[in-house]
Formats: C-alpha cells, sequence, structure tokens
C-alpha cells in the first residue's frame, strides 16, 4: 500500500512543482554523469548547468557579523557581503568562479543590544554595525542581479527586554497598584507577552514588581504571545516592509517555542503566518526551524509553510555523521531519505524538504571526524547533505571546513578569506570567541588547491545545479537489470525521477574501492576528478569503480 500511494503521490508532486517552475534556464539535458571523488575535482569537460528559478535552491546561510568588514571597524556588514556576492554566485553560468548558491539566508539583521541579534528592538530597521536599510537595498538589488534570492532571519518567538513594546509593558506595571488587573485599554503591550503573579518554569521577575514573564531562553528574550491579535497586526505589519524591500522569504527562528508543548496551537501559528504572508506574496518562501525529532516536526508542514529543516540529518548525533563513523549503513542513509520524504508528503504533497548538515548553533563539522580520513569523510558529508531533495543549506565557511566549537562564539568565527589575518575584510569575530586550534587554510589557499575542501564542495554544487531532479524528485533506490537493490553496506545508490529526468546518485561512503554494475540506460560521461590524485571513477565494461569516498553522478539516456 505505501509504495502504490507513493507512486500517486510522486505523479500529484510532479505536477506540482511543475506549476510552480517560472523559468528553465540552459539546453535540455543530455546523458551524462559527473563524478566527485572526494581527494579532487579537477574538471575535465564541466556539465552544463541547468538551474532552474522556483523554490528548489542552494541556500547559503551567513552571519554578517563574521563574513566581510568593508569599512575596517572588524565587524562584518551588508556593504561587505555585496562586494563578496560573486564568491556566492556571479550570475554568469559560463563561469567556474563561484560557489554556485542561488540563495542566501541572513541571520538577524535588525538592531539588537547582543552581537547574534535573535533579540531584536526594531523590526523594521537595520543594526547600525550592518549598515542602512539603503545599503540593504543595494545588496538585494546585487543579489537578484545574479539570480539569488534572500531570506530573513524572522524571530518571532521573542524580542528584546529593551524592545519599547516590552519597556511600556514593563513600565505600567510597575506602576499599577497592587492587587489591581492591568487595562489592555490604558496599555495594550501588557498582552503583548506573557505576564502572571505566579512563578513557574521558564518565567522570570520582573524587576520591582511582583509580576513574572515567560522567557524560555533567556531573561533578555521575553516571549510574545502569538495568540493576540495586536501581535499579529505588528507582524503582518513587519512582513510587509521586508517584502516592500525585496526580500524572497523567512526563516522563522525557534518555531518549537512558540507555544510550549502545545503543537497544535504552533500549527494554527504558522498556518496564519504563511497564509498572512503568501496573500501577499504567493512566491515567498518560509522555512521553519523545529529542533526535534523527524515524528515532532513533521505535523508542522500541514501549516502549508514550505519548509522545515531536517534536523534528523544534521549535526554530530545526524544520519550523514553516524553513517559516516559507521553507525549505519550507505543503506541505512538511502532508507532513511525515503523515510523521511514519505512521512513529510502525508502531512503535505507541496512539501520542500530543508536539509542541511550544520548551522550557527552547531559544533563545525570538521570537528566530527578524526584519523587519515577526516577530511574525506568531511567532504563526503557535505555531499551527502547538498545531494539530498529539496531545498539544501550550507552554512558559510563549511566549503572550507572551517573550525569551531564549544561556545556560540566559536561557531560563528570569522570568515578566512585570506592567510593573512590582517588582510582587509577579514573580521574580528564574536568578543570572547576562543583562537581555533589546527586553523583550516583560507579561501585563497584553497583555491589554488584542487584537491581543496573548497573545490570538492563547489563541484558537488555544479553537479546540483546541473541536474535538477537531484532536489526535486523522489527518493528511491536504484536497481539492476533483474529489480534488485545496488545498495549496500558502503554504496548508496540513488535514484531521483523529475519530469523527462532521472537520475542516479552513486555514493561509496568508505574507506575502500567499491563499484556496481550500471544499470541498461544509464551512461557514464565526464568523468571529473580524483581520489587520491591518480584513480578515477570510471566505467569500464559496464561497471562503474569507485574509489573510497566518493561520488557519480549518471543520468538516464534518452
Amino acid at each position: 500500500m505505501i509504495g502504490n500511494i507513493r507512486e500517486a503521490d510522486k505523479r500529484s508532486r510532479k505536477s506540482i512543482i511543475s506549476d510552480r517552475v517560472t523559468k528553465r534556464l540552459a539546453a535540455a539535458m543530455i546523458p551524462a554523469i559527473c563524478t566527485a571523488a572526494l581527494m579532487g575535482c579537477a574538471s575535465k569537460a564541466a556539465q552544463p548547468l541547468n538551474v532552474i528559478d522556483d523554490k528548489y535552491r542552494t541556500c547559503y546561510e551567513v552571519f554578517v557579523y563574521s563574513f566581510y568588514d568593508s569599512d575596517g571597524d572588524g565587524i562584518g556588514d551588508l556593504n561587505g557581503l555585496t562586494e563578496k556576492l560573486d564568491y556566492i554566485n556571479d550570475g554568469n553560468d559560463k563561469t567556474d568562479d563561484d560557489l554556485g548558491c542561488n540563495e542566501i539566508w541572513l541571520m538577524p539583521i535588525s538592531p539588537s543590544p547582543t552581537y547574534h541579534k535573535y533579540d531584536v528592538t526594531d523590526y523594521k530597521d537595520i543594526d547600525s554595525a550592518y549598515g542602512s536599510i539603503e545599503d540593504f537595498d543595494r545588496f538585494i538589488d546585487e543579489a537578484h542581479k545574479r539570480g539569488i534570492n534572500v531570506i530573513i532571519d524572522f524571530v518571532m518567538n521573542h524580542s528584546s527586554s529593551e524592545h519599547p513594546w516590552f519597556k511600556e509593558a514593563a513600565s505600567y506595571l510597575r506602576m499599577l497598584p497592587e492587587g489591581e488587573e492591568p487595562d489592555l485599554s490604558e496599555c495594550p503591550y501588557v498582552d503583548y507577552y506573557h505576564f502572571t503573579r505566579e512563578k513557574s518554569d521558564g518565567y522570570e521577575r520582573l524587576p520591582a514588581t511582583k509580576w513574572y514573564y515567560e522567557a524560555r531562553f533567556w531573561k533578555g528574550m521575553p516571549d510574545l504571545n502569538l495568540k493576540s491579535d495586536k501581535v499579529r497586526a505588528e507582524f503582518d505589519d513587519i512582513t510587509s516592509f521586508w517584502l516592500d524591500h525585496k526580500v524572497d522569504g523567512f526563516r522563522l527562528d525557534a518555531v518549537t517555542s512558540y507555544e510550549t508543548g502545545r503543537s497544535e496551537d504552533i500549527i494554527e501559528e504558522l498556518s496564519w503566518f504563511n497564509d498572512m504572508v503568501k496573500s501577499k506574496s504567493s512566491d515567498a518562501y518560509i522555512v521553519g526551524e523545529a529542533w526535534t525529532g523527524r515524528k515532532d516536526y513533521a505535523p508542522f508542514y500541514s501549516s502549508g509553510a514550505d519548509s522545515f529543516f531536517d534536523f534528523s540529518f544534521g549535526g554530530s548525533d545526524g544520519n550523514i555523521a553516524k553513517v559516516l563513523r559507521g553507525q549505519g549503513t550507505a543503506d541505512d542513509f538511502v532508507q532513511a531519505q525515503i523515510n523521511a520524504e514519505t512521512l513529510y508528503q502525508s502531512y503535505n504533497p507541496d512539501y520542500i524538504n530543508a536539509p542541511f548538515y550544520t548551522n550557527h548553533d552547531m559544533p563545525r563539522s570538521s570537528g566530527y571526524y578524526i584519523g587519515d580520513n577526516a577530511v574525506a569523510m568531511t567532504k563526503m558529508a557535505e555531499a551527502m547533505n547538498l545531494l539530498m531533495q529539496g531545498n539544501a543549506f550550507i552554512y558559510y565557511g563549511e566549503e572550507l571546513g572551517m573550525r569551531g566549537a564549544g561556545k556560540d562564539e566559536n561557531k560563528r568565527g570569522p570568515m578566512p578569506w585570506s592567510a593573512d589575518e590582517s588582510a582587509e575584510g577579514t573580521c574580528s569575530g564574536p568578543f570572547g570567541m576562543d583562537k581555533q586550534e589546527n586553523a583550516v587554510q583560507s579561501l585563497e589557499e584553497q583555491k589554488a588547491d584542487p584537491d581543496s575542501i573548497y573545490n570538492f564542495v563547489k563541484h558537488i554544487i555544479r553537479m546540483r545545479n546541473a541536474n535538477p531532479a537531484i532536489a526535486r524528485g523522489m527518493t528511491e533506490r536504484l536497481t539492476d537489470d533483474a529489480g534488485n537493490s545496488l545498495c549496500t553496506e558502503s554504496i548508496s545508490a540513488i535514484k531521483r525521477s523529475w519530469e523527462d529526468d532521472t537520475v542516479a546518485i552513486i555514493l561509496n561512503i568508505s574507506d575502500t574501492e567499491d563499484s556496481i554494475k550500471i544499470p541498461s540506460g544509464y551512461k557514464l560521461a565526464d568523468s571529473a576528478c580524483a581520489s587520491d590524485g591518480s584513480a578515477e571513477a570510471a566505467s569500464k565494461g559496464g561497471v562503474l569503480s569507485l574509489p573510497a569516498y566518493s561520488v557519480a553522478i549518471l543520468t538516464a539516456g534518452k
């Protein structure tokens, strides 16, 4: 029964996705294969790109504070990010100098008393450390010229305790006679938050009063009352402001905290937000952070929101890292994707998965592996993430193998553009950040090294951009001519189809060479990359030989 449901859903999904596509760039696909072995990526003949302007993209998460400093104060800014847009994507499909991402997620950029800016004091402005709204407008225009969409972090669960809404409410409650109930006609801001006279878990004492307020993260982040019509009206106005400034969507912070322990209420609030935003911009993309187990965040898809980050695969304890450390097989990785897609689809056939490997709250992935194969495993993990279905996310610096663990400041360090730490544009990083040992090679150094993590990740993104079925098709096991699965303990053999394209993604997730027999109808071409500087993924007599920790992409013949 599940198989029949998946077939029907795939046909429905294909129609839905086709309706969303607004344009296609480049010529029709030709039978081809790209290979990317983990120690090198010197392409002999780059496969032509086939980038599609829809919500299935490759998104680059940027912490502006640590990215690129244009004015020499040690803090990254919007003008610096604009200056480096060509690094992310230069807008020219004929070049191979850019990373190839076509979406940017900006961590919070609004005024805030903290370096990370997740406690907002003004939702309709830019933090002065980052620049001005005019700088933001210029950045958006330049991004759009390059085909890059921009989504901004939207912190709706809480504001800063320094926000005028909270300060007005606190001032009113301090003057309120003991035992008297607040009059919302006198101070409507009291209803913007959760105030009570009873102390309970997750609540903080309001100084100089007998009142408490909900603040699940810390006392400087009072939780907002998202059931309040006035609060909703505020966010309706705020989203209009940013949509007028041409943002392409919103990343919703901490959605599991909207209502503690009440999933149905969270779904209602997500539905309200999704409907409200898309009534103004039907193409707006909405992705939510729901840091919990897959079975808990999957129901949120019923809200209509496009995506939720797939936490089951990310981080040091996620499916990708576990499989690479031998706590699961390559076939387990394929089955996990099938399970996730089937589950999300049951709540919303129009879902778009949001795979990611690390983010600003997690230790950076270069620290996940040790031993002789650590670099190869780091590369393989990036490939496993970027070759998943959906709108894939990559955290800035992961394409270089940046280090950073421990306190949050360490995970948000300066982008290493140059080996010279005093080079123009280099940021100082958050105050209190520890100096990282075994610092990664800079972009400047890695660009010149064909075996670098950077050049490998760039090549994988190109594979993703050249083959639209990778992001848009449903995951199936690739089978041989007799219908037997080609997945093994060490080989993930994935098939995805979309419109008239069928692609096979073959991953050797092991430290030894392996091979599979290529099924009929698939062709191998553009053998591009070396594993150890000499051994190439190659086809001979219908057998695909895969070096240790390597990837091959095949497309079906017409």
